[in-house]
């Protein structure tokens, strides 16, 4: 039995483009670009790339917004879950160990499961070699750890913070 495949988003029209439009402003695509980024890697992690900016560090987040949150993630072409996949295999191509384990907690945020990412790293074992694989299944490991931790904290916050009636 085949799977049905679902019907590709009309791609033909202006919307094609995301928030880059013809008529669009700089600053809208900035702005387009930076309500992506917040929705994917949190609001957390961008305050702190924001804080940490500087004279010579400016230009870099101004283009990554723009250009890569702007111009790429807004486009309706692929799913945020796909873009994740997608990007998570570049991460480990090129071994980029801390992007990685960024691009691994916004893929949980854009909705793919860990057995979902466990299959995406399987796939890059390969076409990009098992011993990147290997770094990649040991970063994974560590960010679910984290988040795992993070959400125990949490709850035995919430548990603390219950009064009695």
């Amino acid at each position: 039995m085949s799977t049905p495949v679902s019907a590709a988003p009309d791609l033909s029209g202006p919307a094609r483009n995301g928030v880059v439009q013809p008529d669009a402003t700089s600053q809208e695509i900035y702005d387009g670009g930076m309500a992506v980024r917040r929705e994917v890697l949190g609001d957390e992690h961008v305050d702190k790339a924001n804080a940490k900016k500087d004279s010579f560090t400016e230009d870099f987040q101004d283009m990554i917004t723009r250009i890569a949150w702007g111009g790429i993630w807004t486009r309706p072409g692929l799913s945020r879950q796909m873009r994740s996949a997608v990007t998570i295999t570049a991460m480990v191509a090129h071994g980029h160990w801390e992007e990685l384990a960024m691009h691994i907690r916004s893929a949980i945020t854009n909705g793919l499961s860990r057995d979902e990412i466990k299959e995406i790293l399987l796939q890059t074992a390969i076409y990009c070699g098992v011993p990147s694989a290997n770094t990649a299944f040991k970063t994974a490991q560590q960010v679910f750890q984290q988040m795992d931790n993070a959400a125990t904290d949490n709850a035995a916050t919430d548990t603390e913070n219950i009064e009695e009636v």
